[in-house]
Order: C-alpha cells, then sequence, then structure tokens
C-alpha cells in the first residue's frame, strides 16, 4: 500500500509559517497584497478565485479582485494590468485563466510586471528558470516539488516522466526535476510507446487533463506517482488523471484528488505573494 501523501496538511503547515513572515513584514509597514483579475464567469474560475481569496486571508495578505466582463477589450485589460503594474500597494498581479477567446493570455502575462509575476508565467521569469537563476515559480510545480522534499523522495538521479507539456505544469516540472539532477522524460500526445517509457520511471507526473489516463499496468512497484488533473469520472465524481483505486497499493507514494496537488499550488502561490513583498522592498 502506497504512502498517500496529505497536501492539505503540508499546504496548511506552509500557510501557518508565511503567517508569521507576514506578521514580520507588518511590522515593517510591508503588506503583501495580491491583485487577481477574472474576465469572464467561468464556473471552476470562481471557485479557483475564491479558494485564493481564503488563502490570502488566512495568511493576512491583502486582497483586491477585478471582475471584467466578456466584452472587455484587449487594450482594456492591458491598461489594468499597467496600472497595478504601477501601483507599488500591490506585489503580486495574477490573471485568471481560462479568460474569453478574443483576448490573449499570453500577451497578458507578458504585460504583468516581471517582479509582480506570483504564477510564474512571465518570459523573463521562464528563462531564468531555465538557466537556474533565482525567480518566481509555476506554483504547481513548485507545490510538488515541495511535496518531494516535504516526504524525502530521492530525486537526483531518478528516471522520471511527466505527462503534458503546458507551459503551466509539464514544461516548469522539466525544468524544476532537472535541477535536481533527475533524468526527465516529457510525455504528450505525439508521444509513440507512451504506456512503456511510464513503466521505467520512478517518478511519474501527470498533467494531461484525461481522467484516470494512468493505469495500474502502467506504474512500475514502488513508484512515486503525482497526480494533478482534475476531472469528472463517468459517476461525476472529482478524479484525478491517474486509476488512483487500482494504483495505490502498486505505488510507493501516491497524491489523492483532490487533497494532494491542489492545495500545495495555492500554498505556492502565497509563498510567492510574500517573497515578491519582501524583494520589492530590497
Amino acid at each position: 500500500m502506497a504512502c498517500i501523501i496529505d497536501g492539505k496538511e503540508l499546504a496548511k503547515k506552509i500557510r501557518t509559517s508565511l503567517k508569521k513572515e507576514v506578521d514580520e513584514l507588518k511590522e515593517q509597514n510591508i503588506f503583501p497584497k495580491l491583485a487577481v483579475i477574472m474576465v469572464g464567469d467561468d464556473p471552476s474560475s470562481k471557485i479557483y478565485v475564491r479558494n485564493k481569496s481564503k488563502a490570502c486571508e488566512e495568511v493576512g495578505i491583502e486582497y483586491e479582485e477585478y471582475l471584467l466582463n466578456d466584452e472587455t477589450t484587449m487594450e482594456e485589460l492591458v491598461d489594468l494590468i499597467d496600472k497595478l503594474n504601477n501601483d507599488d500597494k500591490i506585489h503580486g498581479i495574477l490573471v485568471q485563466s481560462p479568460i474569453p477567446k478574443h483576448l490573449d493570455i499570453n500577451k497578458a502575462f507578458r504585460t504583468i510586471s516581471e517582479k509582480k509575476d506570483v504564477d510564474g508565467f512571465h518570459p523573463t521569469n521562464v528563462g531564468k528558470l531555465c538557466l537556474g537563476q533565482n525567480t518566481f515559480v509555476s506554483c504547481t510545480p513548485f507545490g510538488i516539488m515541495k511535496i518531494l522534499e516535504e516526504y524525502n523522495i530521492e530525486i537526483e538521479g531518478k528516471n522520471a516522466v511527466v505527462i503534458g507539456r503546458s507551459n503551466i505544469v509539464g514544461k516548469p516540472m522539466l525544468q524544476c526535476l532537472m535541477s535536481k539532477n533527475a533524468t526527465v522524460t516529457v510525455c504528450h500526445s505525439k508521444t509513440k510507446n507512451l504506456p512503456e517509457i511510464v513503466k521505467n520511471a520512478d517518478i511519474v507526473v501527470a498533467a494531461i487533463g484525461k481522467a484516470k489516463f494512468v493505469t495500474e499496468d502502467m506504474i512500475k512497484e514502488g513508484a512515486v506517482v503525482i497526480d494533478v488533473g482534475i476531472n469528472r469520472g463517468e459517476d461525476g465524481k472529482l478524479c484525478g488523471d491517474v486509476d488512483f483505486e487500482n494504483i495505490v497499493n502498486k505505488a510507493g507514494y501516491i497524491t489523492p484528488v483532490p487533497g494532494g496537488v491542489g492545495p500545495m499550488t495555492i500554498a505556492m502561490l502565497m509563498n510567492n505573494i510574500v517573497k515578491a513583498a519582501k524583494e520589492m522592498y530590497r
């Protein structure tokens, strides 16, 4: 039976530690603050934004929300980001995706100041991550690295497979694992013999967005299985990209969905906001 990783508990521990840091910053008249921009009324986005707002409240981070309608133009979005870039009281800016199709999310990410890019999506911060420099790391990969560290899971010299090559998870995950000396393979929709590749992995990170895509026969005995997916199964229940029920007895470590990677993503966002506030006053 695998060790089931408790992301909820670890995230709580991180938030408690960050609250102490925020309290100390406030004594120095530094009040960390996040601005969140949401365009349209995507139901999933509303849930994510609410969770971020709750986490900020718990840690003591000030929070400002900008809800824009579906008709918002790119120019209006860029103007708002510029205004927030120039506001010294704002330390982190986040554009909640998805945004309406007529808007360019990558342009929005590029417009956010690299010093306030707490999501780690600005090209400069992506480049710094590749070069191993101090930067904001995309929150989900960052959360996964914290999980591996907390559970004393050895990364150096291990075979790691990342399933999915998105800019938000797959690509930064590759860089994070390589920086710890893992041998990393990235699989995607065009990969041939994907099950065979995954079968050789000591560490599997599934971020493909397909319910229960990773099956028991694809997992090596004792492997570490990290599930980033959030899907609805045929029964309507939340499930990940991994067939948890059948893999839990074969893996060495596994993250559940919900309660695994999700809470850690938000905890690392809080971490990045505190980092941004500290660096602004250095």
